[in-house]
């Protein structure tokens, strides 16, 4: 049994898979949306990364389960997204890196 914004979520991490948009996870309850979208449409967690990992033993559990390493393990207690957000800058950092920096051979080396 869950709630309509339990339901709802699983439902627009399914649609975002399913439209190739990543989604960043934050917490229990959407790394448990997250396991449920996993049993329905098996591949979509492909396109879910976590933010971090919760102190909460169920979302390390449920994180095994779908195969996602969490960017920060911080011990973070906060809800309200916030291990999401805080993961947010090594995300841009990471991108920043794949689009700008040049590999080896592009420099001539």
């Amino acid at each position: 049994m869950g709630s309509a914004d339990l339901a709802a979520t699983t439902g627009y991490l399914i649609a975002a898979a399913h439209h190739g948009v990543p989604v960043l996870l934050d917490g229990l309850m959407s790394v448990a949306c997250a396991l449920s979208a996993e049993r329905m449409e098996p591949g979509v967690s492909a396109w879910f990364a976590a933010g971090h990992r919760s102190t909460e033993p169920a979302q390390s559990l449920a994180l095994s389960k779908l195969g996602v390493e969490p960017i920060l393990d911080l011990g973070l207690r906060l809800g309200e997204g916030s291990g999401a957000v805080a993961a947010v800058p090594l995300v841009r950092s990471a991108v920043a890196l794949l689009r700008d920096v040049a590999l080896l051979e592009e420099l001539g080396a």
